[in-house]
């Protein structure tokens, strides 16, 4: 595109951008104080840079790491927010498809573990007819999501929560005659995970780990008082959250740490993996 001139050969007259020669550019980086075209200008505190000066900027800033090697992610917790939403998302489903639509496809239960995807979706489902499944089960993941995400990292924090969640289907498997149809679902066992994540990272910390254990307590009695609660699922959770948590914190630092935290999660993955198929197996 000319902008009204020859593409060819602009005139001397009339700055340039040094990306797009054809295209006059009166506006300046603030940077470099070279033309830089609409195409070639980014928003800065004060006017506008061009794209080489921040893509340099970038290549020379630093990548601060938190405590445990996840690049340091500041403001709201991205993934504790999403993990909300889908669970939310899900939950609007459940009420406007045909009722047990959602629940019959994506809920775990022994008698379907022939479909594996379900241990990982039914942490996204919640029951429909009681409403405080889904509020306590979000505001606990809203308040440990806050703490952990930014001590973890993104990924790994995604990383512990998602094990976490197939962590408590498998407690449920392993726990549950092979030919129960009952279904489960809820995000429990994968905020468990978070509680047996939390008291690993605190103890490596060096914190106060007695409130945890009494949270950890308290909540762990309600599931074998009450009957709908699959407490199976809440302990499978909690016990793979801690190993998952452990693999993280302890990994040696250094520039092996992340290959070294990554090959840890893969070990805890293929452990539940075994557990799964010995169970199966055994009938």
């Amino acid at each position: 595109m000319s902008y009204g001139i020859p593409s060819a050969e602009p005139s001397a007259d009339i700055p340039v951008c040094p990306r797009h020669p054809d295209r006059p550019s009166y506006v300046r980086c603030q940077r470099c104080g070279r033309p830089a075209c609409p195409e070639c200008q980014r928003a800065a505190a004060v006017g506008f840079q061009c794209v080489d000066c921040v893509n340099e900027q970038k290549s020379t800033t630093p990548v601060y790491r938190s405590p445990y090697g996840g690049a340091l992610a500041t403001g709201r917790p991205v993934v504790t927010f999403t993990i909300i939403g889908l669970c939310v998302l899900v939950y609007v489903l459940e009420w406007v498809l045909p009722r047990g639509v959602v629940f019959q496809n994506f809920a775990f239960a022994t008698a379907a573990v022939d479909e594996p995807w379900r241990m990982v979706t039914a942490a996204f489902l919640h029951s429909q007819d009681f409403l405080l499944h889904i509020v306590l089960n979000m505001y606990t993941l809203w308040i440990f999501g806050q703490a952990l995400e930014p001590l973890l990292g993104r990924i790994r924090f995604l990383a512990v929560y998602l094990i976490s969640a197939i962590g408590g289907s498998v407690g449920y498997l392993l726990l549950t005659p092979m030919d129960s149809t009952v279904g489960v679902v809820g995000a429990s066992g994968a905020i468990f995970g978070l509680f047996g994540a939390m008291l690993v990272v605190q103890r490596h910390r060096g914190g106060e780990t007695k409130q945890l254990w009494v949270l950890i307590a308290i909540n762990g009695a309600i599931g074998f008082f009450v009957p709908s609660i699959a407490w199976q699922a809440h302990l499978g959770g909690l016990i793979t959250g801690g190993l998952a948590a452990a693999v993280i914190a302890y990994a040696p630092r250094g520039k092996n740490q992340a290959l070294l935290q990554a090959g840890g999660l893969v070990l805890v993955l293929g452990l539940l993996a075994v557990v799964t198929w010995f169970r199966v197996t055994a009938g």
